[in-house]
């Protein structure tokens, strides 16, 4: 049996698990990267029990928790040092199933490539849809090489998707989140500390250990859209952040320029007519933006990518019903998180006195009632689970015939 051809456009997270979960069921699959290396954009990523039950769905699952780093205790501080809120990551592993694994993007993109043949990703190959391609034709993309026709083409390029563009061209743009963020990975500090997220008048620092013996940080502020500064950006942070408790000093005496990582945080809170379009299933970024509060953009384009694998497990003849299926499953959950990222954005944001007096009294409150509380904002979330593939004794009686 000749098998069924995907293309995906984007070779982060997002593409690399859809090409990972379909090659998983017998698709061919060939990912365009424009970018001349598989090079992610970011430090680190929390994968939380969801994404890592979607991981399982093509075996990768194992091999992602064995990059854990935090398994200790954390929780929501002050600038002062004074916790607000504490938690752990077994509190975590209890309600949700599975621990939080927090790891180097690059390393995760490793695994992800290594589900794939070799050949699979193509680098410094910008692509762009053609055609959507329908019932009776291939879809079609365009590279400096020539077109390739595919059963099925992922946009996975991004928070500004071309291809999301072309297909909804009347739909809001991505729009600025109101504040920026920083991002850089340092050798561990030789004290010891715990975990922590840190909230201060508009501002956010993030401190996890890594597996390798490094420390992911990342910082938020409530700036202008497309800032800079002039004297560089870590010189940026330690105006914002080099008073505040340990061990953000050490980071950021340890961190080298060259590796702080600036981006300002566009996000869609109005959802696209659907995820699909044609023989095209957008994907991540390309689909739904959000801000990074609850720590699940990439957790998302991670469960996008499983459940198009399981939808399409029964070839290119399940796409009229697994493209819709796809959409009617991942739009509302999606659109879910985008907007509870957003509320959690615009409490994090807060500046003006009184409020931030309110939200610490509020969480001060909350620590008293014990981390299963902290972690109730991430219900209906954390606890996915992939859905039973609904073709999978008819994909089973295909394969015997094949045989």
């Amino acid at each position: 049996m000749q098998s069924p051809r995907a293309v995906v456009i984007g070779g982060g997270i997002g593409g690399l698990t859809a090409a990972a979960a379909l090659h998983h069921q017998g698709w061919a699959v060939t990912v365009l990267e424009r970018t001349a290396a598989l090079e992610p954009v970011g430090a680190g990523i929390a994968l939380a029990a969801n994404a890592l039950r979607a991981l399982d769905t093509f075996g990768a699952g194992d091999a992602a928790r064995a990059l854990s780093g935090w398994q200790a205790d954390g929780g929501l501080r002050l600038p002062g040092g004074r916790w607000l809120s504490r938690t752990s990551n077994e509190a975590a592993a209890r309600r949700f199933g599975e621990p939080v694994v927090v790891t180097h993007r690059a390393d995760l993109v490793a695994l992800l490539a290594s589900r794939l043949p070799e050949d699979a990703v193509r680098t410094g190959s910008p692509a762009a849809l053609a055609d959507p391609g329908g019932p009776a034709r291939p879809a079609r993309v365009t590279t400096p090489a020539g077109d390739l026709e595919a059963d099925l083409v992922v946009a996975a390029d991004g928070i500004h998707s071309a291809t999301r563009a072309l297909l909804f061209p009347g739909h809001p743009a991505p729009h600025y989140a109101g504040f920026t963020v920083w991002r850089v990975v340092v050798p561990r500090p030789s004290e010891p500390f715990p975990a922590h997220e840190t909230w201060g008048r508009g501002t956010t620092w993030g401190t996890v250990p890594l597996h390798d013996g490094r420390v992911y940080a990342y910082a938020q502020a409530v700036t202008p859209a497309g800032g800079r500064s002039p004297d560089g950006e870590l010189e940026e942070l330690r105006r914002r952040f080099g008073s505040w408790h340990h061990p953000v000093p050490a980071i950021l005496a340890a961190a080298d320029p060259s590796a702080v990582l600036r981006n300002d945080v566009h996000h869609i809170t109005t959802a696209l007519p659907a995820y699909h379009r044609g023989r095209v299933a957008l994907l991540g970024d390309a689909a739904h933006p959000m801000a990074p509060n609850l720590g699940q953009g990439g957790c998302q384009a991670v469960e996008d990518g499983a459940v198009l694998g399981l939808l399409l497990a029964g070839g290119a003849d399940d796409l009229p019903r697994a493209l819709p299926a796809y959409t009617a499953q991942r739009l509302p959950r999606t659109m879910e998180v985008v907007r509870r990222s957003a509320r959690i954005a615009r409490l994090v944001s807060l500046s003006a006195p009184p409020a931030v007096a309110l939200r610490t009294a509020a969480f001060t409150v909350v620590n008293r009632l014990g981390p299963r509380v902290v972690l109730r904002g991430h219900d209906g979330i954390a606890d996915w689970h992939p859905p039973v593939h609904p073709y999978a004794s008819r994909t089973k009686a295909r394969t015997r015939e094949a045989l």
